[in-house]
């Protein structure tokens, strides 16, 4: 067995994050942002390409006033909405044809009758529960929790309602807010090394995997 996979058997309930951990789905997310955006300059879209790339684990509905508000578009209730319905549109069909992070399948499938597992995401409720039944993967899951939900608040939800020892408890993500997510929670953290989270890695210096081979 790989030091990684030991790792991860140590504990009895595992928080995985989507994006970035389950699925190799972050340039698909950054395409869409820079599609949605691209009629209004190569430097608007540059910004909202690294801004997206450096604030990974936050909902669009947190980034899109942001970037509206960059591209001179009237922050509105409307603006808001039509830009995430086209930015739903473009990223469900993207996310589930991108490749699923080496390893993550097997393991899922080799451990769930012995570890409890739930998804935190930052993706919109309705859009994670498409694209997790439409993959394949959501018998894996206890439970599934996407935006308007926090990461912080879905974990501490199933930590009280499932009465877990936090000794027994593991958040695997990609991004600072899942590491805040976890240590708010006073729990355990693992973190997936990505080409978009090198400044993490940087001052990360806990259990950390490229995949889960």
């Amino acid at each position: 067995m790989t030091k990684i996979r030991r790792d991860l058997r140590k504990y009895k309930y595992i928080f995985w994050d989507f994006d970035g951990v389950i699925k190799d789905s972050l340039e698909a997310k950054s395409d869409a942002f820079v599609f949605l955006f691209r009629k209004y300059g190569e430097e608007i879209t540059e910004k909202i390409k690294f801004h997206h790339q450096e604030n990974g684990g936050i909902s669009r509905f947190e980034k899109i006033p942001i970037y509206l508000s960059w591209s001179g578009i009237p922050v509105t209730e409307k603006t808001i909405e039509i830009f995430s319905k086209d930015f739903s549109k473009l990223t469900i069909e993207s996310v589930i044809a991108s490749n699923w992070v080496p390893g993550i399948i097997d393991y899922l499938e080799s451990s769930s009758n012995m570890q409890k597992f739930f998804l935190v995401t930052a993706t919109p409720q309705k859009d994670i529960e498409e694209i997790v039944k439409r993959s394949g993967i959501g018998h894996f899951f206890k439970s599934i929790y996407g935006s308007p939900f926090t990461k912080y608040s879905a974990i501490k939800e199933e930590i009280i309602k499932r009465g877990m020892k936090l000794s027994e408890v593991l958040v695997v993500g990609d991004s600072l807010i899942d590491l805040l997510a976890a240590k708010k929670n006073k729990v355990s953290f693992i973190l997936r090394n990505t080409s978009y989270n090198h400044d993490l890695q940087a001052s990360f210096d806990g259990v950390r995997t490229e995949d889960f081979k």
